[in-house]
């Protein structure tokens, strides 16, 4: 049986067609001779992630992402299709998740506990993770900043260790090494005079400690000493304040009769006190004084009488 050029062309069309449509698919990751499980994961964003993308559990790939739809609220529905048979418990959250530095994503199935699994259809918890690039950005800022601080840090240090600095360091260093060299000589010298002179120093310890042992034998005998002359001092001091007060005693005696005396009128004091006589005697004396004063201001020619030849007559 002969088979004719038209049917032979139309094998080979169908048999290209065929092929070409199983590349198409192995190509886009469909699998075209397994069965695949259809899950669906709703998100806020979708950054990254697009059609092909992986679908991983624990960095293996178990499907792929094959349709994003935007949804009226905003919300992004993502099918993603498993490649055979896997126990996905149905509280698994597929998380979106960065896979590069250039921003690509994939979705990392976090696996649930339990025995319910997902099945063909249903939707799984979703949720988005931030970027590497935007985890890196805070850290990226502080090592911009730390570099500034770095760079500052380093302009100063060297501007400090500029020729003159290094010339004034060394200066110091070599003084500090003559500053020592000289310590080192002084050591030396107190180690040579306190090894000459250790006699002397325990002698003088030696004596030292002996007054000190004196001191302290004799330690009742000070005190006695010290309240012995306590003692008298406290003697003393009470026999200078009993004759005191005897002496300002007497002179409140002497003085009370002195007044008792005048009280009573008698001597001298007494009777200027208590005599009325002498008291209206001045009284009188000073009235006539005054009216003579006057009379003599008003009639001077009585009292006083002068001639230039002297032959006037005086009046009495």
């Amino acid at each position: 049986m002969k088979i004719a050029n038209e049917t032979k062309v139309g094998i080979l069309a169908a048999f290209s067609i065929a092929l070409l449509i199983i590349g198409y698919n192995f190509l886009k990751g469909n699998s075209i001779f397994s069965s695949e499980t259809v899950l669906y994961a709703r998100y806020t964003r979708v950054d990254g992630l697009g059609v092909s993308k992986p679908v991983l559990i624990n960095g293996f790939q178990i499907g792929r992402v094959d349709k994003l739809t935007l949804q009226p609220d905003g919300e992004i529905v993502a099918t993603l299709k498993i490649k055979g048979k896997y126990d996905i418990p149905k509280n698994s959250i597929a998380r979106l998740e960065s896979t590069d530095l250039l921003g690509g994503k994939a979705i990392v199935m976090a696996l649930g506990t339990g025995q319910d699994f997902a099945l063909d259809g249903d939707t799984l918890n979703a949720n988005v993770e931030k970027n590497l690039m935007e985890t890196v950005q805070p850290v990226q800022k502080k090592a911009e900043l730390i570099i500034g601080k770095m760079d500052s840090i380093l302009t100063s240090v060297n501007s400090i260790l500029n020729p003159d600095f290094q010339k004034n360091v060394n200066k110091s260093f070599n003084s500090i090494a003559a500053t020592l060299s000289s310590l080192e000589g002084t050591s030396k010298k107190v180690d040579g005079l306190v090894g000459t002179e250790g006699k002397r120093i325990s002698a003088i310890l030696a004596n030292a400690e002996a007054i000190s042992a004196n001191l302290k034998n004799n330690n009742a005998k000070i005190n006695a000493i010290l309240t012995n002359i306590n003692t008298v001092t406290d003697q003393v001091a009470a026999a200078n304040f009993k004759q005191t007060i005897d002496n300002a005693n007497k002179a409140v005696t002497d003085l009370q009769g002195i007044v008792t005396k005048v009280n009573n009128g008698q001597g001298t004091l007494g009777m200027l006190v208590n005599d009325t006589k002498m008291y209206d005697n001045l009284n009188n004396a000073s009235k006539n004084l005054d009216n003579l004063i006057i009379d003599l201001k008003e009639n001077p020619k009585r009292y006083v009488h002068f001639s230039v030849f002297g032959g006037g007559k005086k009046d009495k």
